[in-house]
């Protein structure tokens, strides 16, 4: 299930189903906001989407009560998610799932979204996105890559050549928004050779992985994995992260995978990253490719889960189509 595509006068929720907006700088907040109302949409937040807690989040209730308030209102035609954080699967067992499949809205956030994201495809069928935050739309240099990939999959009615941005980003542009640290962007390498097409499934990896063993946990079956991590992980923890998810039931019958770009806290460099996906034989038969524009460094793309990926991977070239 598709929910339509988003067009000028639309209206998009912000919602806080993890970190609050109560967090996020006033200035920023209305620099996300100008950016959408630039494109023609009209914007409005969640009634609980600046409360905050101890842990920079909110109550369940407040959550769940904002996640539903916007897929009701029949206004609402896009949800983006204020940022990431640590708690959006203490939702996934209160959500009214028939609601939302009788309200298809494009949601899209990373990170922590994933759990959510993956939950409502996997209980309803309904595509989500994997893409960027409203807080993201604050960043004021080098960010027209991730604009120009976002009106893409949400607007527009097209196959996606995803091609590398000029440049990556890796600072805390938050902090400081004129002193940026950009980066020439080689663009993805090739771990396995190989072609496959399949359905996206994935998004941040130790997210995805809280998943396992419930009924909220994506079939495999048919799958290229979108997997990226923060810098919170690091070569062992991806590893065994990864190992985790190669246990899962119905991996046998995955078809590629895709890597985005990890942070340089993690210590996983290229020559790491080849060594754990070389150590592993159920990977061996799998195309690979690393990275791809997603993940918590800057730009990124908007990639569907549940969407239709065609991957070509070969020494010294690869090819990435992203489609609903």
């Amino acid at each position: 299930m598709r929910a339509a595509k988003l067009q000028a006068g639309d209206e998009i929720r912000i919602i806080s189903p993890s970190n609050s907006l109560g967090i996020i700088a006033p200035e920023q907040i209305e620099a996300s906001k100008g950016l959408l109302e630039g494109l023609g949409f009209n914007v409005s937040f969640a009634e609980h989407a600046y409360e905050l807690d101890v842990f920079s989040s909110s109550s369940v209730s407040s959550r769940v009560e904002d996640i539903h308030a916007a897929f009701r209102d029949p206004k609402v035609k896009g949800i983006l998610t204020t940022l990431g954080g640590h708690n959006c699967n203490q939702l996934l067992r209160e959500l009214d799932y028939e609601l939302i499949a009788a309200n298809p809205k494009r949601l899209c956030g990373y990170s922590d979204i994933t759990a959510l994201g993956s939950a409502i495809y996997t209980r309803t069928g309904l595509i989500t996105y994997s893409g960027p935050h409203f807080s993201t739309l604050a960043m004021r240099h080098g960010n027209e890559y991730t604009i120009q990939h976002f009106i893409q999959m949400m607007m527009e009615d097209v196959e996606i050549l995803v091609q590398p941005s000029a440049q990556w980003s890796d600072d805390e542009w938050f902090r400081n928004q004129d002193n940026r640290i950009f980066e020439p962007n080689a663009g993805p390498y090739t771990i396995h050779s190989g072609a496959a097409e399949g359905i996206i499934i994935g998004g941040n990896l130790c997210t995805l992985n809280l998943l396992q063993g419930t009924e909220f946990m994506p079939s495999l079956e048919e799958a290229i994995l979108f997997l990226e991590d923060d810098f919170e992980s690091s070569p062992e923890t991806f590893d065994r992260d990864l190992q985790s998810l190669i246990h899962q039931p119905g991996f046998e019958q995955v078809r590629g995978l895709v890597i985005g770009r990890f942070q340089r806290a993690s210590r996983i460099t290229p020559e790491l990253l080849c060594t754990i996906i070389r150590s592993k034989k159920e990977l061996q038969q799998l195309p690979v490719i690393a990275d791809v524009n997603f993940g918590h460094t800057s730009p990124l793309i908007t990639f569907p889960i549940g969407g239709q990926a065609k991957l070509i991977a070969e020494e010294g070239r690869t090819e990435l189509k992203i489609w609903e």
